[in-house]
């Protein structure tokens, strides 16, 4: 475990001091950073590399001085972990370099995103088993590179990486099946918490916000019910293993059948370092499923929304919580998601809950995202806070209008509460 000093008793949230000093609710954006890898219909296999896509590489200027003009403070913004570490021990920092100290330049805290669903070719992939080591060693080179910062998202949506990777057959490894979704949640987990261990290490006044899609399944009738109450178990396991959360038993034999022993399960109970984290919900219209009799599922919509669902993740962990991702497909009716993610999030943060802040994800349109990266058509998402022209987009006039007026009543002191779990 990680020394006791650096790593203060669960109940305490310890706030960092760039953010606490602040006293500023956390408005943010992020820049697209996925880079998992797909099969292509000719078997060929590519790297999806979105800051590529969204031709970020060539106007990060650009990209940095939008969200300043944005008086958005703070940015969910990695290099490309493949790019960056090029073999163990052995790293490229060029673009890093220039990067984060053109954001220290702009005074804009940097929420340093190190894994976003995709790891080097010489790791091949998040099956495995040394994942873990050789990230958490990159974890610490990074830390030591860049000492002043105090944000992290170690690893992006663990949950989302485990099931498109191990279980839908859609990247990197591209399984379908429990043990290999298993496999890879467990990597993930264990990567995540080496990670924060790392970096504690090397800096021990940092917080990790642990951004994870937030989900819900619904029955559609009486019938699917036991499979919804499945899956409504399941949608917390990245969550319950990286908080060292108990589980229940049916988790427990479904994790121990598909390959988890019970020491590597212990391990997350020993080693997680949830004292020192903000629970990221990440949520959008599609996060919401509808079971079906044969066990698949389809989208529901946003029938319980923000509020309902971040409420039931919030009372089971006890964390300070940060919305960390939201967008819409729709650029004419992107304002009004907006709109509502926020009244969501307001009505909860009056009911006493502790939010920190709130993310549209992303700065710019995305690309293929409509296919969930699985296929190269080069197709733009219109969901950005600006186009791929860099243009503001409707929501992103709405989303600077709702920064000016809600950014100096909403301060940040709940990030220092005492928490019992």
């Amino acid at each position: 475990m990680a020394d006791e000093a650096k790593n203060p008793q669960p109940g305490h949230i310890k706030p960092s001091a760039s953010v606490a000093g602040s006293r500023h609710f956390m408005f943010a954006t992020g820049i697209e950073n996925s880079y998992p890898t797909i099969q292509l219909p000719d078997g060929t296999i590519k790297r999806v590399d979105e800051m590529e896509k969204t031709f970020h590489y060539q106007r990060w200027r650009e990209d940095f001085q939008i969200v300043e003009d944005l008086g958005i403070r703070f940015l969910r913004y990695g290099p490309p972990y493949y790019k960056t570490h090029i073999g163990p021990g052995k790293y490229d920092w060029d673009f890093a370099d220039e990067t984060f100290d053109e954001l220290r330049k702009l005074k804009i805290e940097p929420i340093a995103d190190l894994c976003h669903f995709g790891v080097p070719d010489w790791i091949e992939n998040f099956q495995n088993p040394d994942f873990p080591k050789y990230f958490a060693e990159y974890a610490a080179a990074f830390a030591n590179r860049f000492p002043w910062l105090r944000l992290y998202t170690p690893v992006n949506e663990i949950l989302i990486a485990a099931l498109f990777s191990g279980q839908y057959g859609w990247w990197n490894e591209r399984l379908r099946s429990d043990r290999g979704f298993v496999t890879a949640l467990k990597h993930l987990c264990q990567a995540n918490e080496l990670a924060e261990q790392a970096i504690l290490k090397v800096q021990p006044d940092v917080t990790f916000i642990q951004s994870e899609t937030t989900e819900y399944f619904h029955a559609e009738d009486p019938e699917c019910q036991a499979q919804a109450d499945f899956l409504n178990e399941k949608r917390f396991l990245a969550l319950d293993l990286t908080y060292g959360y108990p589980i229940s038993v049916t988790m427990y034999e479904y994790l121990l059948d598909n390959g988890m022993t019970r020491e590597e399960y212990h391990w997350f109970g020993e080693n997680h370092v949830k004292s020192r984290s903000v629970m990221g919900n990440d949520y959008y219209v599609t996060n919401e499923q509808l079971v079906h009799a044969d066990g698949s599922t389809t989208q529901a919509g946003d029938i319980f929304g923000y509020y309902v669902i971040t409420k039931q993740y919030f009372d089971r962990y006890h964390l300070p919580v940060m919305h960390t991702e939201t967008n819409y497909m729709h650029a004419e009716q992107a304002p009004y998601w907006l709109q509502k993610q926020w009244a969501n999030l307001h009505h909860l943060k009056l009911e006493g809950v502790p939010i920190l802040g709130f993310t549209w994800y992303s700065l710019t349109d995305q690309v293929d995202w409509d296919t969930a990266l699985r296929e190269d058509n080069g197709t733009v998402n219109p969901l950005g806070l600006c186009d791929l022209d860099r243009k503001l987009r409707p929501v992103g006039h709405a989303y600077k209008k709702l920064i000016e007026q809600w950014r100096e009543i909403l301060p940040t002191e709940s990030f220092s509460l005492t928490l019992t779990y």
